[in-house]
């Protein structure tokens, strides 16, 4: 973890060198807001500024900004600080050799060092001035060596000023650089006051606050012969030239209580809202609607936001041509996302006079002359869009494109990176510290000489994914096939308590079994044996408690069969004992004793049989498919030698 003080001099920097200094610092603490992917964006960022009192004529150190030491990083905060940095404190006089940077005050427990309480943290402090001081006093020099003592790198970033006592300002920037050399931990950096190099600067210190930075990716390339010597190999570290940011910000709502984002999870559709922190409810008062998310960790708080910065997608795209470059001027590594090739529309595809065939022609020939006119001068046109071509989506910001042309043929599209995802260019200085020998620059082209040459085709770089695919399902094919897996009919259909005859019917019409004389023997034997406990059960319960409770059909389901198929002993089965004890203190209803039951005929080749009984009791009636209305039967109540009672 790296924790980054800066120190502004403002009594040394000119009104518009301030402005694009603050600017930057902007830069980089917005970038830092959208940055961190971890669950929690760390306060690393300190601000501080030097400048004199007028009253007093001293020379003062302001803390603008002082990271939390557990808590996390404040954009809010941070912008406010920035933007309040005095701007009448530039001081043309400020050459004095004696001027105080006051950086004893600042390498101290008072303030660098009660910053951040983990143990593994790093502490850079970077000085922004335009003059340094002649000499470093005895007391700087022993902070400064306190400062290696505890790991404190510092850095002085001096922007080169024109004045009349040039002269007399690289003289004293010697001297310092003369009196630091012996730190290991202190740099001294000259620059020209310009926004490029001060945006260079802002990725370099994106890179020192992100946590998640990993080490360049080391790679090496092999040739078939040796370049020099028996050497045949480069080793190398690899960047990326382009760091994508967000499409835009999203709408958001926040409990009033800790400012904490609701997640989509919270919300209920019955209690509403409920603190994440706490778990309590919240009432409409209570949640903020217009919250802003920026990158995952950061939120913004505003009194009104527009639900439109939803992204739609969209089915076509606009282009708007805002200049032509030369293609020779474009850097690859400016390049991101995917390539297009570009081709004039087809005549179903043309909306505008559709039915016109010279204009479709004219459309064609246009796209063909202005291919042809920028590939002859080897230019291109670079586009803007509110669309991210590779979302498919509108986005908040400007996405840049450019069309390429080719010979005869279509031309491409390419995106190109914003200047705020544009990556910072490695120091290559750093890496070669001497001219490359006659020798070498020989032994080099030599081997390159070796190498065969040609045009490039994309059809002689196949990657193997065929071949590869084809060899595994060749291994595959060696274990022969192997049969499907089918669930295996059960050989007793199991037949469950229905409530009626006709789900009974529809039920069995779905069994494509067919049952042998053996196995329709055996199920007739389990429907008795169920019906008959299940009607002793009813009884029971009538008689003991003269109130019914379940309506039980006597009639049960079961497949259309010859009438030779059923078993002989099967109307003579007699039911349990419990059961007929009952039904002989039954007396039968007159008005049933003389209508007969009848199977039920259906389209699906079912019927319904009547269970024997040892008294033609009905208990239920079987009513035909062709009856009016549809009715339930009922339990008919017996008699005990009691007042009848009517049975609602």
């Amino acid at each position: 973890m790296v924790l980054v003080c800066f120190v502004i001099d403002l009594r040394s920097l000119p009104p518009q060198l301030l402005r694009d200094v603050k600017q930057s610092l902007l830069e980089l603490a917005n970038f830092y807001a959208i940055s961190s992917e971890s669950e929690s964006l760390r306060d690393k960022i300190g601000l501080c500024y030097v400048f004199r009192n007028r009253i007093s004529s001293s020379d003062e150190l302001k803390i603008a900004y002082s990271p939390s030491p557990r808590g996390n990083f404040d954009l809010r905060d941070f912008h406010h600080a920035v933007n309040h940095l005095p701007t009448d404190s530039f001081l043309p006089e400020i050459d004095d050799p004696g001027a105080d940077l006051k950086l004893s005050n600042i390498l101290s427990d008072q303030v660098l060092y009660s910053w951040g309480v983990d143990k593994d943290i790093v502490r850079k402090v970077i000085v922004l001035s335009s003059c340094f001081p002649q000499y470093v006093d005895s007391h700087l020099q022993k902070s400064l060596m306190d400062a290696a003592d505890k790991c404190v790198s510092v850095e002085f970033l001096l922007f080169e000023q024109k004045s009349g006592h040039l002269t007399d300002t690289l003289q004293n920037v010697s001297n310092f650089l003369r009196s630091i050399s012996d730190l290991d931990n202190c740099s001294l950096q000259t620059y020209l006051p310009n926004v490029r190099v001060l945006h260079g600067l802002v990725k370099q210190w994106i890179e020192d606050l992100k946590d998640d930075m990993e080490k360049p990716l080391q790679a090496r390339f092999l040739f078939k012969t040796n370049l020099v010597g028996s050497m045949n190999q480069i080793s190398c570290n690899l960047y990326v030239s382009v760091n994508k940011i967000v499409d835009g910000f999203s709408p958001c709502q926040t409990c009033r209580c800790h400012g904490m984002l609701l997640e989509d999870g919270i919300r209920n559709k019955i209690h509403g809202y409920s603190c994440p922190v706490t778990g309590h409810g919240l009432e409409t008062c209570n949640v903020i609607e217009s919250s802003v998310k920026v990158g995952e960790k950061t939120l913004l708080f505003l009194p009104s936001f527009q639900s439109s910065m939803k992204f739609q997608r969209i089915a076509s795209i606009d282009f708007h041509v805002i200049e032509r470059i030369n293609l020779g001027s474009l850097s690859e590594g400016s390049i991101m996302g995917d390539s297009y090739f570009v081709i004039p529309s087809a005549c179903h595809e043309v909306e505008a006079a559709s039915d016109d065939i010279d204009q479709l022609e004219l459309n064609a020939q246009v796209f063909q002359g202005l291919c042809s006119a920028l590939h002859s001068l080897d230019q291109g046109l670079v586009c803007s869009s509110n669309c991210n071509i590779e979302t498919m989506r509108e986005v908040a910001f400007h996405c840049y494109y450019i069309l390429q042309p080719s010979d005869n043929g279509p031309m491409l599209l390419r995106r190109l990176a914003g200047s705020e995802e544009v990556s910072r260019v490695p120091d290559l200085n750093r890496c070669i510290l001497s001219s490359i020998t006659k020798e070498i620059r020989d032994s080099i082209q030599a081997s390159l000489s070796k190498i065969e040459l040609k045009d490039y085709d994309p059809m002689l770089h196949e990657r193997g994914f065929h071949q590869k695919l084809n060899m595994l399902v060749k291994e595959s094919l060696q274990f022969g096939s192997i049969p499907p897996k089918f669930e295996e009919a059960p050989s007793e259909p199991k037949l469950t308590q229905l409530d009626s005859s006709e789900e009974m019917v529809q039920s069995t019409s779905r069994l494509d079994v067919e049952l042998t004389e053996e196995e329709l023997s055996k199920l007739d034997m389990i429907e008795e044996d169920k019906t008959g406990t299940h009607i002793a059960e009813e009884w029971e319960q009538l008689v003991a408690n003269e109130v019914p409770k379940i309506f039980s059909p006597v009639c049960i389901s079961k497949p259309k069969l010859d009438q030779s198929v059923l078993s002989p002993s099967s109307s003579n089965r007699q039911l349990d004992v419990k059961t007929s004890r009952i039904l002989e203190r039954l007396e039968v209803p007159r008005q049933l004793k003389t209508k007969a039951v009848s199977p039920i005929n259906t389209g699906s080749g079912m019927m319904d049989t009547c269970v024997p009984m040892k008294k033609p009791l009905i208990l239920s009636q079987c009513i035909d498919t062709t009856d009016q209305g549809s009715t339930t039967s009922q339990l008919m109540k017996p008699n005990f030698q009691r007042l009848k009672r009517k049975h609602k």
